[in-house]
């Protein structure tokens, strides 16, 4: 299919998605409404967050008016802006996002304790963890995306779009289909202000996961991409060498349907 098809039809899914008419698969409806709130989420406006995060910066006792004005009058997104306000209040926060943007870093094997601790304040905490999350599943830290996404709920960043977006691209790499069915399904539904670029990839995942088999070619391949990203991040213990094991199976299980079934064609033939 051409790229011009593509991007008409994800479009004409998008487009039906928002008015309704589409229903996504049943059993990922039925995880959205099992494991979250539903209701319109709409990010606050770029006052309202600057308000959020000035009254924040004061409580730390580091209100550097100048820096803060700075990063605000700057045209970068409302998350980014958030992201460096705490970074400039906080010195183990500047650390963490550090740390995730940085490539030539190790990936961590777990979510910092900080974002999960809940006497930190709900700000703070919740727009950390969807910054750092995004910066590693920008790495393809994905699991440790996933880890830091679930410490908080979307109701309380200031992205919600971006939170529902890159949990779904982090649950669609780790071949969760159910999982990144849900969360397209809250993005594209729930979220009121979500871009349209977040929408029309989102779509375009959807369409992917129809196409998926259980233990075909296409299941093989996607493993050996988790594999081949868990080995690039250096994680080739046990749990990539189980990947890597099932693969293999897997393989071996269709070469021996292929010889059986030429065997069966050969007998018949005689």
């Amino acid at each position: 299919m051409t790229q011009r098809k593509w991007t008409l039809a994800a479009g004409a899914f998008v487009a039906v998605v928002l008015h309704g008419s589409l229903a996504l698969a049943d059993e990922a409806r039925k995880t959205a409404k099992d494991t979250s709130s539903f209701g319109v989420l709409q990010a606050p406006t770029a006052e309202a967050a600057k308000a959020q995060a000035l009254a924040w910066l004061k409580t730390t006792g580091k209100m550097d008016e100048a820096a803060f004005n700075a990063i605000w009058n700057s045209e970068k997104p409302t998350l980014d802006k958030v992201a460096e306000t705490l970074a400039l209040g906080d010195a183990e926060a500047a650390a963490l996002l550090a740390q995730a943007r940085d490539e030539s870093v190790p990936a961590p094997t777990a979510v910092p304790a900080i974002l999960k601790d809940a006497k930190k304040p709900v700000f703070y905490r919740a727009n950390l963890a969807l910054a750092y999350g995004k910066a590693l599943a920008a790495r393809k830290v994905y699991e440790e995306a996933l880890d830091a996404f679930k410490a908080v709920r979307p109701e309380q960043v200031v992205d919600p779009a971006t939170y529902f977006f890159h949990k779904a691209v982090a649950e669609h790499a780790l071949m969760l289909k159910n999982e990144a069915d849900s969360s397209i399904y809250r993005l594209l539904d729930d979220v009121a202000d979500a871009p349209e670029r977040y929408k029309m990839v989102a779509a375009l995942m959807h369409f992917d996961m129809l196409t998926w088999q259980e233990k075909d070619l296409g299941w093989i391949a996607r493993k050996m991409d988790v594999v081949k990203d868990r080995l690039e991040l250096t994680r080739g213990g046990k749990k990539t060498q189980k990947m890597q094991k099932e693969i293999v199976a897997r393989l071996e299980e269709m070469i021996k349907e292929l010889e059986n079934k030429k065997n069966s064609n050969a007998n018949g033939g005689c």
